[in-house]
């Protein structure tokens, strides 16, 4: 079944959960024709996705006070930085997606693009690219997994990135330091510095806000950094001293 019927039968799936507070594997496969194994695959796919709860032998509707909690969807000034970044993207691009909230908004501008190679080493990144409908190719870099970052980290994952090269890595960060460059709270900056190795352009995502915070550990330097995207409450002076170290700065409307 293609990947289309796929996800119509997912939303087919909730909908009937909704209706019916409950659902059963067996009555399911017997509904949707299709095995067992892969109903409790969709049923993983969208418990991950925090729209059910498994049970033994099927699912239940999530109770409301958790749905508050799983819905909590990307600010729509992330959303705003995400398009503007995704305009980069050319079809048949080869692209590094870092884990974050910021880069995740990305995802669903994905779907335009056709012939992708996409890397992550975030697995919510690695399952939102898998189920595209333009189905682009995905590349997971393994490695350590970092509870912090809530990816992976540390040497495999370096040592896979350098046996390819990319058009395009798109990362965020946690504050912006002018004389410097992007930083971040995560002690694990080995492998930032790799996926921007193996790029050619680098595309940092970050919001106007994060200007200022005093953060010790220095992500990528200006000189590793090709475009900034971000929204227009930050300052012109802020603007004019990025520009100053040859990066381009594309700012977007903000978006309360």
């Amino acid at each position: 079944m293609n990947k289309r019927n796929t996800q119509q039968r997912r939303h087919s799936i909730i909908s009937l959960l909704n209706q019916q507070g409950e659902v059963s594997v067996e009555q399911l496969s017997l509904r949707f024709e299709t095995s067992e194994v892969t109903i409790r695959k969709d049923l993983a796919t969208l418990e991950k996705a925090g729209l059910l709860l498994r049970r033994y032998g099927g699912a239940v509707a999530v109770p409301d006070e958790v749905t508050q909690q799983f819905s909590a969807k990307i600010a729509p000034n992330k959303v705003s930085i995400a398009k503007a970044a995704a305009e980069l993207i050319r079809d048949h691009n080869r692209v590094i997606i870092d884990s974050g909230s910021t880069t995740s908004g990305i995802i669903a501008q994905l779907n335009t693009k056709r012939g992708l190679l996409v890397m992550t080493n975030s697995l919510a990144l690695a399952n939102a690219i898998h189920e595209l409908e333009n189905e682009p190719t995905l590349l997971m870099t393994g490695g350590t997994w970092d509870p912090h970052s809530e990816s992976f980290q540390g040497q495999i994952a370096e040592q896979v990135l350098r046996s390819y090269n990319f058009d395009q890595l798109f990362i965020g960060a946690d504050g912006i330091d002018l004389e410097r460059g992007t930083t971040t709270f995560n002690e694990l900056t080995g492998l930032s510095k790799v996926m921007a190795e193996v790029s050619r352009e680098v595309v940092v995502m970050l919001e106007s806000e994060k200007l200022g915070r005093r953060i010790p550990n220095l992500e990528l330097p200006w000189n590793n950094i090709n475009v900034l995207v971000s929204d227009d409450r930050l300052p012109s002076e802020a603007v004019e001293s990025i520009s100053k170290h040859g990066v381009r700065v594309i700012l977007t409307a903000y978006i309360e």
